[in-house]
C-alpha cells in the first residue's frame, strides 16, 4: 500500500457537453457523472439533508454536531479511520437517535493524519476488508446507542477516487453487498461507485453538495482549487434550493450543470456550517420541500 497526496487517474471516458440548455429536459446518457434529468420547479416534494459528523478526536473537537443533528434527516458518521474515536461515535450516535436522525457509516482510508483526504493506491481485498472493518465498528456503536447503521457514504479522497476509480468502487460496493446488501449506498450520481452497487443489486442514493463548487462535467472542485468550498449562507442555501427544485447548479465556469439529488450534503466541518444547515431548512420548507431522510 502506498501513501500518494494526488487524486486517481480518472478511466477513458466520452467527452459530453454537461451543461444545460434553456430547454434541457432530456435525460442524459446511463453513467455520465452530474448529468441527470431536470426537475422542473416543485417536482421534488421530499429531500434528505446529510451531513459529516463525529470527526472529533479525543480532546480535539471539530464541529457542532449537537447543533448539525438538530437540522439534518441524515448523518455520515465517521468510523474511526479518517477522524472519530470510539467515544465521539458513539455519543454522536446517542444524538443521532435521540433526534430521529439516519445514522450512516463514512468510510474513508486508514489517514487519521491526512482526514481521510489523500488517495491512498490500496488492493481492492484490503479495501474492502477496511470497509466492512468500519461498517462493522460502528454498527456496534450505533446499536449501543439505541440504533443502527441505515447506509453507507464513502469520505473525502475515497469518495473522489470511487468516482472514476473503477477496482476501488468495486471493492467498496462488495464490502457494503458483503456486510448487508439492504444497506443503500450514497455517491455521486453516474459514479463507478453508484454503477457497481447498481450491478450488485444496491439501492443507490444520488447526492449533490450544497457547499461545494461543481466542474462542467459535473465533477466536485478538487479541494486544492480556488473557491472549491462555498461559505456565504445564502448562496449556498441558494443553490441547494435549485438543485432541488430545478435540478441544476452553476459550474465554476457560470454555465448551468445539471444534477441529480435524494440527498443533500453541507458538510459539517466547514465554518458556518449550522447557519448553512438551518438556512437551507428554511428556504426549502418555504418552496414547501419536505425534509425526510432516504431511509
Amino acid at each position: 500500500m502506498s501513501l500518494r497526496a494526488v487524486r486517481p487517474e480518472p478511466r477513458a471516458r466520452p467527452i459530453r457537453d454537461r451543461r444545460l440548455s434553456a430547454d434541457s429536459t432530456a435525460r442524459p446518457p446511463a453513467g455520465s457523472v452530474g448529468v441527470a434529468v431536470r426537475h422542473p420547479r416543485s417536482a421534488v416534494s421530499t429531500i434528505d439533508l446529510n451531513s459529516d459528523v463525529g470527526e472529533s478526536f479525543g480532546r480535539w473537537e471539530l464541529g457542532d454536531d449537537a447543533a448539525i443533528l438538530a437540522l439534518v434527516t441524515s448523518a455520515n458518521v465517521a468510523c474511526g479511520f479518517h477522524a472519530g474515536d470510539p467515544r465521539t461515535l458513539r455519543r454522536t450516535c446517542e444524538l443521532a437517535a435521540a433526534g430521529s436522525v439516519a445514522v450512516g457509516a463514512q468510510v474513508g482510508y486508514r489517514d487519521l493524519a491526512g482526514f481521510g483526504r489523500r488517495f491512498i493506491d490500496m488492493e481492492p481485498a484490503e479495501l474492502a476488508a477496511d470497509v466492512v472493518y468500519q461498517i462493522g465498528a460502528l454498527d456496534g456503536l450505533a446499536k449501543v446507542a439505541g440504533t443502527r447503521v441505515r447506509y453507507v457514504k464513502p469520505h473525502g479522497a475515497l469518495y473522489n477516487a470511487t468516482v472514476h476509480h473503477d477496482a476501488q468502487a468495486r471493492a467498496v460496493a462488495e464490502a457494503v453487498h458483503a456486510y448487508d446488501p439492504g444497506l443503500p449506498l450514497l455517491g455521486l450520481p453516474g459514479s463507478r461507485l453508484l454503477a457497481w452497487g447498481e450491478r450488485l443489486g444496491l439501492r443507490t442514493v444520488r447526492e449533490a453538495f450544497a457547499d461545494r463548487a461543481y466542474t462542467p462535467s459535473g465533477d466536485l472542485v478538487p479541494r486544492t482549487e480556488p473557491g472549491s468550498v462555498l461559505h456565504d449562507v445564502e448562496e449556498v442555501a441558494q443553490r441547494a434550493l435549485r438543485m432541488v427544485t430545478e435540478g441544476a447548479v452553476r459550474a465554476i465556469d457560470g454555465q448551468d450543470v445539471a444534477v441529480a439529488a435524494d440527498s443533500v450534503c453541507v458538510h459539517g466541518d466547514s465554518p458556518g456550517a449550522v447557519a448553512m444547515a438551518r438556512r437551507i431548512r428554511a428556504v426549502l420548507e418555504d418552496a414547501r420541500v419536505s425534509l425526510g431522510a432516504f431511509v
